[in-house]
């Protein structure tokens, strides 16, 4: 299970924890709680927000990953985000969905780029620990930034990621809405497009205080993203887009190029050593595994 602490940036640290609800000490989880709570006040007018581990319910914590930036000088908490570990299946065998969640930055940081962190990092570390194999992945929002991040960074988007919307898709996002609806906030009743992957009337199962309207809605640099988000969700219903990806070596590669760029001698030794795991350091270990299935060759559910 994770629990790192790391500097990253001028003045900054973070701290990553793994399902903290079962990991943590119950004093040491209602900090860590304290700690989300503060950054949910300095962005949310109070009582706004009850769904979630904001919610109330310390049950919530057993399944999330929670990533904090503070201030290193001050400890102050100024940024979370909080993935959901769900349980899904595929093909005959159990998997886990990680869910983009939750994501709230101190209104007074919010020029400091700490995307990268709140869902990059953490995601890769997860990745990694997880001997290099493909995760899946979804997102909930309305928000033309975060579609945008998701299709960006991720691997086998749909939509807006340009990746075809394949039956692993569909299914994934039928047991989400059927299982899982109470991990974004949203009620029994709003509908969803299995076309297009969109969640109509999304805003009644807590997450009211979220609801944005197309102009209040942060935008992405590039206007495709922007365009796709005016042109299939409806603001004034409170429409929201269910995105489901996948995290893979090519997505490592990804994330490790936008924080060293190729260009620099630090961005080439990551390329040669992602380039090393791929090819000769994670087959042995997926070969010496066996307690998990590899292919055909090991087809059996894992124990």
């Amino acid at each position: 299970m994770l629990d790192v602490r790391m500097a990253v940036g001028r003045g900054l640290a973070t701290r990553i924890v793994e399902r903290p609800g079962r990991t943590l000490p119950p004093a040491e989880a209602s900090a860590l709680m304290a700690d989300l709570r503060a950054v949910a006040a300095a962005t949310l007018p109070a009582g706004e927000l009850d769904y979630g581990v904001l919610g109330g319910d310390p049950a919530r914590l057993q399944d999330t990953v929670v990533t904090v930036v503070y201030e290193r000088r001050t400890r102050r908490p100024i940024a979370f985000n909080v993935l959901t570990l769900m349980d899904a299946e595929l093909r005959g065998q159990p998997l886990e969905v990680l869910h983009l969640g939750l994501v709230m930055v101190d209104p007074t940081v919010r020029s400091r780029g700490l995307s990268a962190t709140l869902y990059g990092l953490t995601c890769m570390l997860l990745f990694l620990e997880r001997q290099g194999r493909p995760l899946w992945l979804s997102s909930v929002t309305q928000v033309p930034a975060v579609v945008g991040m998701v299709a960006e960074t991720f691997s086998d988007v749909f939509p807006a990621g340009g990746a075809r919307r394949s039956f692993d898709h569909l299914l994934l996002a039928r047991q989400i809405m059927a299982r899982h609806r109470h991990v974004f906030g949203v009620g029994a009743e709003a509908g969803f497009d299995e076309q297009r992957f969109v969640i109509t009337d999304a805003y009644t199962g807590g997450s009211d205080a979220l609801k944005k309207s197309f102009e209040a809605a942060p935008k992405h640099r590039r206007g495709q993203f922007n365009d796709f988000c005016a042109r299939e969700l409806d603001y004034g219903r409170g429409d929201d887009v269910l995105q489901i990806g996948r995290i893979d070596m090519q997505a490592a590669a990804r994330y490790a190029a936008r924080v060293a760029p190729p260009a620099t001698g630090l961005g080439l030794a990551a390329m040669a050593g992602l380039s090393l795991v791929r090819t000769a350091v994670l087959p042995v270990v997926h070969w010496l595994a066996d307690d998990q299935p590899y292919g055909i060759l090991r087809p059996w559910r894992a124990k």
